[in-house]
């Protein structure tokens, strides 16, 4: 297999949630000594966007959506030894620190986004569920972190959202990140009401805002 044959594979096998064939060309790129952050952005990146437009679609459904984004997680599992080993990093689009706020649980949405986000390039620190406030800021700090994604799914705990927003804006930070918010009881006003930069409605549309952020 030449390069170019190589690369429209990988585009099919995340298209097709095929992850055994995802993990075998990220090997045989590895023989083959080919560039792998460009194997990434030209291979499996495409096709993890075009996934994205399947499910925008309708033609592709939640089950679909998460198959190819573990399909995208295994190709990286398989070439971040050898990234490391020839000490480059994949090319990041940006660090994203993301969690469900401080009172409530519910994470299957937000492990969505997580995964999406990390399928489509961006580095993903995901603090988890029930994160206490002043973690996302810490967080955000400590790693130099680009964006600050905070989910929600109860009317009480959205509450927690507005008040990371205003915590940035006391310590001087506001501007510094960019804040996403999302979760069943947000929606756009809400977002502009405390000033988030971002509103997420589903997974792809929080790949698509922290793109365009990112001025992609």
């Amino acid at each position: 297999m030449n390069k170019e044959e190589i690369l429209k594979r990988m585009r099919t096998a995340i298209v097709e949630g095929n992850k055994d064939e995802t993990e075998a060309l990220a090997n045989e790129a590895i023989k083959q000594k080919l560039d792998l952050n460009d194997v990434i952005d030209k291979g499996y990146v495409p096709g993890i966007e075009k996934v994205g437009d399947l499910w925008e679609k309708g033609e592709y459904f939640l089950p679909e959506l998460i198959t190819s984004a573990e399909c995208m997680k295994g190709a990286m599992k398989v070439l971040r030894p050898e990234l490391e080993k020839a000490h480059v990093s994949a090319r990041s689009k940006g660090k994203v620190i993301i969690g469900t706020v401080e009172g409530d649980i519910h994470d299957i949405g937000k492990n969505l986004v997580a995964s999406m986000l990390s399928a489509n390039g961006f580095q993903v620190i995901d603090l988890g569920a029930d994160v206490k406030l002043e973690k996302f800021v810490e967080k955000a700090e400590a790693e130099n972190a680009d964006f600050i994604c905070l989910s929600a799914l109860l009317t009480t705990t959205m509450l927690g959202q507005k008040k990371v927003v205003e915590m940035l804006k006391e310590k001087n930070l506001a501007g510094r990140y960019k804040v996403l918010v999302g979760g069943a009881p947000v929606n756009q006003k809400w977002a502009d009401d405390i000033g988030a930069n971002g509103y997420g409605e589903n997974a792809m549309v929080a790949v698509r805002i922290t793109k365009k952020l990112t001025g992609e």
